[in-house]
């Protein structure tokens, strides 16, 4: 009867993993992600109206690493619930013809974007800040990007780290996004890692 018992109570805790919707595009879904024109000035300006940063996922279908983000970490009510509060967040399919409006004002598809940006592999987020100077491509004013997949903690800190412009401090501070994440790896749980 226990082992019953835990047997129902492991699938009911997986069952939010194991929910994440996806979308037609093959892509996972989030409550928090917004779907617009993607013309990026659009964007930025409505994230700013609403006091959130912008932010930009690529992701692809079939990619592992993706999954594993949306299931494992994206999932996560203090996770969820910070990228909810903090960014407007659009995504965008790797390989996808959807149109994009580059904040310098190039359209191009995004599989045609992605490489303009130098974006080779999934999940590849890119964070930008309130301000672009006119003819500024979102790579060249992105404050930074987070390539590939990491823990909860890692991801956390990063979306932390940009949340409140830590990258504006560090020539006072000493504190790059290394230094800083590595504090709160200590902080968090006495030095273990993340």
């Amino acid at each position: 009867m226990k082992a019953w018992i835990g047997a129902v109570l492991g699938i009911a805790l997986a069952l939010p993993a194991l929910a994440q919707e996806m979308g037609d595009d093959g892509l996972h879904k989030q409550p928090w992600m917004r779907d617009t024109f993607k013309d990026l000035r659009e964007d930025l300006a409505e994230a700013n109206d609403e006091g959130k940063r912008l932010v930009i996922f690529f992701e692809q279908r079939g990619c592992i690493y993706c999954k594993k983000m949306h299931e494992e970490v994206f999932s996560d009510p203090e996770v969820s619930e910070f990228i909810d509060e903090n960014y407007f967040v659009v995504q965008m399919n790797l390989h996808g013809d959807t149109e994009v409006t580059d904040l310098d004002g190039d359209a191009l598809p995004e599989k045609q974007m992605a490489r303009k940006w130098r974006v080779l592999f999934t999940p590849n987020i890119i964070f930008l800040p309130e301000e672009v100077s006119e003819g500024q491509s979102a790579i060249d004013a992105a404050v930074a990007v987070m390539p590939g997949a990491f823990s909860k903690g890692t991801s956390l800190d990063m979306f932390t780290w940009v949340a409140e412009k830590r990258y504006e401090m560090e020539d006072e501070t000493g504190e790059d996004f290394q230094r800083y994440h590595a504090r709160r790896i200590q902080e968090r749980s006495d030095g273990r890692t993340d």
